[in-house]
């Protein structure tokens, strides 16, 4: 009997269960299938599906969206690489092929132009006084070797990036892509090998320098005289003038500093710097060599043609006494007075035959 009664309990239960599942899958069976909705990126490759049927030439929506800047999946790690196409590029091309290129272009022709000019009228700066025949020493051989670096390497960084600059415009005409595709690729690997070197001697001429390039009351009066270039008036200067310590401060330093930044920036773009970082970095860079360009016009102008004696100093490191008594009074006198020192001591050679130096 009790057999009987567990056997009937479970047959029970049994059948409640069987009946319960029934009656479940049936309400399933009754209720409708909800599809769920599509994902972002699903929504868009159906949208595009869709217009491909209806406007099927019509890629527009496609590429405004590569454009928006917004970045997309990639298994590239690193900074905006799941950025496809970054729109803040065509600004940057606009800015470097318009304003940069074309007032860039218009300095390098105008500050030339007038050097040539004021030359025409005034001619190269001489002494009032016959040379002497004694020589004075001016700059030591390392202050010239630093000088002659830098100065060589700075034309080497000049000429290659007025050609990636300007080459385009100006050298593709004339010879053709094949030509220009070999100068622009020379150019670009002497710019970026050539570049580091010439940080390097930036630094060097700013530690070799700087002693003799702080500034002195005396140099206002010579800024306000312009050194008398124009009125051929002597103006007393120190070892190095007034104009001499803007080129050094404004140019070697403010802007060779800015340069060799801004160039170090582009040349080294494997420590994550965005391209946003980069096209700004160009600007800057070019912006800054085509002021640093246009300003060394006056600084060669003046140690080649512009004086004479003044690239006699730099070559062979010696000027005449009158030279230096009447281009950098101050200096003179303090080598007079002890003050200073020249090294190796001034010499002499006879003064009657001596010949007026010309660079």
């Amino acid at each position: 009997m009790m057999s009987r009664a567990v056997l009937g309990a479970l047959a029970h239960w049994l059948l409640v269960l069987t009946l319960a599942s029934a009656g479940a899958a049936w309400a399933d069976e009754k209720q409708p299938y909800v599809t769920p909705p599509p994902s972002s990126s699903d929504q868009r490759t159906i949208n595009q599906v869709e217009r491909q049927q209806t406007q099927p030439y019509n890629n527009a929506p496609l590429w405004r969206e590569v454009r928006s800047g917004d970045a997309g999946v990639t298994q590239v790690k690193g900074i905006e690489t799941g950025v496809l196409v970054q729109p803040q590029g065509e600004t940057w091309r606009a800015l470097r092929n318009g304003p940069v290129i074309f007032y860039g272009g218009i300095l390098l022709l105008v500050v030339p132009a007038a050097i040539l000019l004021f030359f025409a009228w005034r001619g190269p700066l001489k002494t009032h006084s016959p040379p002497s025949g004694r020589l004075i020493q001016r700059f030591t051989s390392w202050e010239r070797l630093i000088h002659w670096l830098t100065a060589i390497s700075f034309v080497v960084l000049a000429l290659s990036g007025i050609l990636m600059l300007f080459g385009k415009y100006i050298v593709l005409p004339l010879f053709g892509y094949t030509l220009f595709s070999w100068i622009a690729i020379v150019s670009k690997n002497l710019h970026n090998f050539v570049g580091p070197l010439f940080v390097f001697c930036t630094l060097l001429m700013f530690f070799t320098f700087v002693g003799g390039n702080f500034w002195r009351i005396y140099d206002w009066k010579w800024i306000k005289k312009g050194g008398g270039m124009v009125s051929g008036e002597h103006v007393p200067a120190g070892k190095y003038n007034a104009g001499e310590k803007l080129w050094f401060w404004g140019g070697v330093t403010l802007l060779g500093i800015v340069v060799s930044a801004s160039g170090l920036i582009l040349n080294f773009p494997n420590f994550d710097q965005g391209r946003g970082l980069m096209q700004q970095a160009n600007i800057v860079h070019g912006v800054a060599a085509l002021f640093y360009m246009a300003a060394s016009l006056g600084h060669i102008y003046l140690g080649t043609i512009g004086m004479q004696g003044a690239y006699r100093s730099m070559r062979h490191g010696t000027v005449d006494e009158t030279w230096a008594k009447e281009h950098h009074e101050y200096w003179y006198d303090d080598l007079k007075a002890g003050k200073a020192v020249a090294t190796p001591p001034t010499h002499s050679k006879p003064g009657p035959r001596a010949q007026p130096q010309h660079g």
